[in-house]
């Protein structure tokens, strides 16, 4: 299992900070792991689970 800092999650996404926390709050993304104080971090595979989520939904919306 790894770990990875919201840059790469912001990288393998394309979403900007503010929208990651936003849809965190909407229950619409994978929550942080609390490292520290002020340190989270993300779960590599719950990430990547979301982005073939994602897709698989384009897929069925192309399909009708």
């Amino acid at each position: 299992m790894k770990l990875i800092k919201l840059k790469a999650v912001m990288d393998c996404t394309g979403l900007a900070r503010s929208t990651v926390y936003k849809f965190i709050a909407e229950d619409r993304f994978p929550k942080p792991v609390k490292l520290g104080t002020r340190m989270v971090a993300w779960v590599e595979s719950e990430i990547q689970d979301w982005i073939q989520q994602k897709i698989e939904h384009r897929e069925h919306l192309t399909t009708k």
